[in-house]
């Protein structure tokens, strides 16, 4: 079991903390707001409400002797910056930071963090990697809102264009990629609006999971 401290309780860090804690390790789930915290609480070793730009409170929740600290605020580049340099401070082993960009990754490479990560561009490339290699992609949950899914056309849909169906107005989800009718390891990624969808295929969809549950009910 390792010992893990994740810092800021967005989406991202919340679905990091629940992960490793699920996984067996021990968690410290930490962010400023206390609802966020409050959602993770039952989920976690320890949640706690403070603020990580405090040296004094990295200290007292003795935070250098994790192996491992996840600074997942990286909305603000000010902000996780200073996080990430009082954990290197602290002389904590390993600092894994989210960044919004290629400037925010230098900086935080700069002062001495560990991993920089962009968790859409890294969540892309496996997805890839999935949809490549299996024939059917059964329904992936991104959050407790989102996820992506792999199902038949409808036979409304037949023989019409993406763009005909203009799916993102109606249905609020977006077409990543169709698997032709009869050929399994086949898969055309970003199809453009001029592609034809035909009786058998199969198309992979993200948006919102409720939008998404509506695509099941289509005839």
């Amino acid at each position: 079991m390792k010992t893990f401290a994740v810092i800021g309780l967005g989406r991202f860090g919340t679905a990091i903390a629940r992960e490793l804690s699920a996984l067996g390790h021990e968690v410290l789930a930490m962010d400023v707001a206390e609802d966020k915290v409050q959602r993770v609480a039952d989920h976690v070793t320890h949640a706690v409400v403070g603020d990580a730009r405090d040296m004094n409170v990295l200290k007292a929740l003795g935070v250098r002797n994790f192996d491992c600290a996840v600074v997942a605020m990286g909305s603000d580049v000010g902000n996780s910056a200073l996080v990430t340099l009082n954990l290197k401070e602290l002389g904590l082993k390993r600092v894994v930071c989210k960044a919004q960009s290629h400037v925010h990754q230098r900086v935080l490479e700069k002062i001495g963090a560990d991993r920089v990560i962009f968790p859409e561009h890294e969540m892309g490339v496996k997805l890839a990697q999935g949809l490549s290699s299996s024939s059917v992609l059964n329904f992936i949950e991104f959050s407790e809102d989102y996820g992506i899914v792999e199902l038949a056309i409808p036979r409304s849909w037949q023989g019409k264009t993406i763009r005909e169906l203009d799916v993102r107005n109606a249905f609020h989800v977006n077409i990543i990629a169709v698997r032709k009718a009869g050929v399994p390891n086949s898969l055309d990624v970003a199809p453009g609006a001029k592609y034809i969808l035909e009786a058998g295929d199969n198309v992979v969809a993200v948006g919102r999971s409720e939008d998404i549950n509506r695509l099941h009910k289509v005839d």
